[in-house]
């Protein structure tokens, strides 16, 4: 019995020593992931907020897009390669055929024949050719999951009528979407249709069928025309060249009435079984998994065409790798897993052991991963480059700035005349001293261009260099555009009757508001450096922090002084940016995204001159002459054009940037071999401290077994 227990322990210590052994093979201990699927075409990725719609008549946010734009698919899409940004057809066979008619423009648009939807249980149809699931009961959606778990698929050809069902639903009482204001101005019968669908709608809910499927294909549209299965044609109120950008965005992308039809069933909504949860479309992916506080899944599209990688792009592209693949059928990932991050440290260190294969730049991780050096060039630091990590930037199409209200009285036009000048000389003054390049520096890591006015680089217009500084504020010297000096904001503070930041009138101090939304623990230092920067003039300022809410409320009431806005392009036009000073659409008197609510005569006439042009010279001296105005009105701070900065592993080739699409999952490759070798190599398990901890155990357990049993002999003597 002593000899047999002697063996277990002596087991059991082996068993511990073997275990430690054998540590450092097979899979890594820390990879979240199945060990199957080291070796497929999954590309890994992370979202922080959850998407709030994937309808594509509601969805307007850019993590949005990074679901929808691979699902869903409108006529046009932008090249992925090529800058400045260049429209190309996607599901049309040719870019559209624009007609101009008595007061009208007319849009025909073909669609490629043989263009088929995911299979989905919405298109699904037994032997009779009768839908399957197109009548459930509330007890058989109850019991769903998700509308996967029915177990008929099926699909159909992509037609010109699921367009124009999509166009319609624009105009849907129960959707609100938000770009219907806009399109009612231009697509003919739009306002009309919309008028007699809130009547329809009405109509069902007073006979109590207020959830009941509005079937749009009895309402006609009057701007709308099937010419046949593959053709329709949209008419539009005079001239809207910006219109074919629209057309690449997925308020414009197909949506077949029998999916409208299938998550109208009672009974669907309360289950998240919606288009807003579930989009289905006819592109490379389609979202087999929405989890969003967990993760989200995009599955290859079984019944995709195959569209053909770019086969020309940018300079740089082919030096670059990024024509490696030219015309080879995309896509080339099969799924596309993203998880829920809510931390940036999680999702950093998980970038670095190679789970995740792209990922942002955050403040706290800057220093390690970028150098920038004295000229602003940035580069990747030692580390990232033995990972074979690689960075991609650009200036994003967007623009960051402090208004000023033109309602006013003290920094706006409040009034005219006399006061009108005073505050157009103040907000002059404050626009030199308020250091943009320091906040840069400071607050983003110099991830960003200080704006020298509203349009940013990429963009028809823009002008770099000694053509593109502000007069009023920077001057250009040595080749680089220099902040004017203190002195000359100084001097101008005099001259609008401030002088050493006190009304000369009165005597008192100038103190002045700004109001910004709060985002979290850091916001005092930014608040602390905005009041430094008017303090230089003596100026003192009081930070009005708020709720997204309550600002915007401020906002639309013209309530506010200074503020704190941006603006992401919806398309890559200088008027999508000059119609943010444009007097008609002021936020407060005409609800438009006018926020500073400027109105000058001479800026809108030449506004209304350019914004229907081709881009063209004569159109940029129009372009030159309103900055120029606007310059020296000063409506805003120009602020600054953020700057996209992605680390990617060397294990993902064909990624470029494109701030104006989303859809670029398609083009992206992977090498799964390579991929899964690193990750053993660099996530191998640290064995010497369970092998240190297995020899301290050996050493407890041998001298409790030697006590043992000399105790067991002890204790046998006796009875012998």
């Amino acid at each position: 019995m002593m000899r047999s227990a002697r063996l277990g322990a002596m087991r059991h210590i082996g068993i511990l020593g073997l275990a430690a052994a054998i540590a450092g093979c097979g899979q890594t201990w820390n990879d979240p992931y199945r060990s199957a699927d080291a070796a497929k075409d999954i590309l890994y990725s992370a979202f922080v907020a959850r998407p709030k719609h994937l309808d594509p008549a509601l969805s307007y946010a850019s993590d949005e897009a990074v679901f929808t734009q691979q699902v869903y698919e409108p006529p046009l899409q932008y090249h992925y390669l090529k800058r400045p940004y260049q429209l190309v057809p996607l599901t049309a066979a040719e870019m559209p055929r624009v007609s101009t008619l008595a007061g009208y423009s007319e849009y025909e648009i073909r669609i490629r024949a043989g263009i088929r939807y995911q299979p989905h249980p919405a298109f699904a149809r037994n032997a009779k050719g009768e839908f399957l699931y197109q009548s459930l009961s509330p007890g058989q959606i109850a019991a769903l999951a998700s509308p996967y778990a029915l177990p008929g698929r099926g699909t159909r050809e992509l037609t010109a009528d699921d367009y124009i069902y999509e166009i319609k639903r624009l105009a849907h009482p129960r959707l609100a979407s938000p770009i219907y204001g806009l399109m009612s101005q231009y697509i003919v019968g739009l306002p009309e249709l919309a008028a007699r669908l809130k009547q329809a709608n009405a109509a069902m809910s007073a006979e109590g069928r207020g959830g009941e499927w509005l079937d749009l294909r009895k309402y006609p549209l009057a701007g709308v025309e099937r010419v046949d299965a593959h053709t329709f044609r949209i008419r539009l109120k005079g001239r809207y060249p910006q219109f074919a950008y629209w057309l690449a965005m997925p308020f414009f992308a197909p949506v077949p009435w029998e999916v409208d039809r299938f998550f109208a069933q009672p009974g669907m909504a309360q289950k998240n079984f919606t288009l807003d949860w579930w989009p289905v479309g006819t592109g490379p992916y389609m979202l087999t998994e929405n989890n969003p506080n967990l993760r989200m899944v995009l599955e290859r599209n079984p019944n995709f065409r195959g569209e053909p990688y770019p086969s020309e792009g940018a300079p740089g592209d082919r030096e670059a790798g990024l024509l490696a693949d030219a015309g080879k059928p995309m896509p080339f990932v099969d799924r596309v897993v993203y998880s829920r991050e809510k931390e940036s440290i999680p999702y950093w260190n998980k970038f670095l052991q190679g789970y995740y294969d792209t990922s942002g730049i955050s403040s706290d991780n800057f220093d390690q991963a970028v150098r920038v050096s004295v000229e602003g060039q940035a580069a990747l630091t030692p580390q990232m480059h033995s990972l074979g990590i690689r960075l991609r930037t650009a200036v994003a199409p967007s623009v960051f700035y402090i208004g000023f209200n033109w309602l006013d009285p003290v920094v706006g036009n409040a009034g005219g005349g006399e006061a009108a000048a005073r505050a157009r000389t103040l907000r002059q003054a404050i626009s030199i001293a308020v250091d943009m390049e320091e906040f840069l520096s400071i607050f983003a890591n110099g991830r960003g261009i200080v704006a020298q006015g509203p349009i940013p680089g990429g963009i028809f217009g823009f002008r770099a260099g000694k053509e593109g500084v502000n007069p009023v504020t920077h001057l250009w010297r040595d080749g680089v555009a220099h902040r004017r000096p203190l002195a000359d904001a100084e001097r101008l503070l005099a001259e609008a009757g401030y002088p050493g930041g006190r009304d000369a009138r009165t005597g008192q101090p100038l103190v002045l508001y700004l109001d910004t939304v709060t985002r979290g623990p850091g916001d005092q230092a930014r608040f602390d450096w905005w009041r430094k920067q008017l303090a230089k003039l003596s100026i003192q300022l009081e930070v009005r922090a708020t709720d997204w809410n309550r600002f915007q409320d401020k906002i639309r009431k013209g309530s506010e002084q200074l503020f704190f806005l941006g603006w992401n392009a919806d398309y890559p036009d200088p008027e999508n940016f000059l119609f943010l000073l444009d007097g008609a659409q002021s936020r407060t008197l005409h609800h438009g995204e006018n926020a500073a609510n400027y109105d000058n005569p001479r800026y809108d006439a030449l506004f209304e001159r350019m914004r229907d042009m081709p881009s063209s010279p004569e159109r940029q001296r129009i372009i030159d002459a309103m900055v120029g105005i606007a310059r020296n009105d000063a409506p805003w701070i120009w602020g600054y054009f953020p700057k996209d900065y992605l680390l990617y592993h060397g294990w993902l080739s064909n990624l470029k940037p494109n701030d104006m699409a989303r859809n670029d999952l398609k083009y992206l490759r992977l090498d799964p071999a390579r991929r899964a070798a690193l990750r053993r190599e660099w996530n191998r398990p640290v064995v010497w401290p369970l092998a240190i901890g297995c020899a301290l155990l050996v050493a407890l357990l041998v001298p409790a077994f030697v006590g043992y049993r000399r105790r067991e002999r002890m204790a046998a003597r006796p009875a012998a």
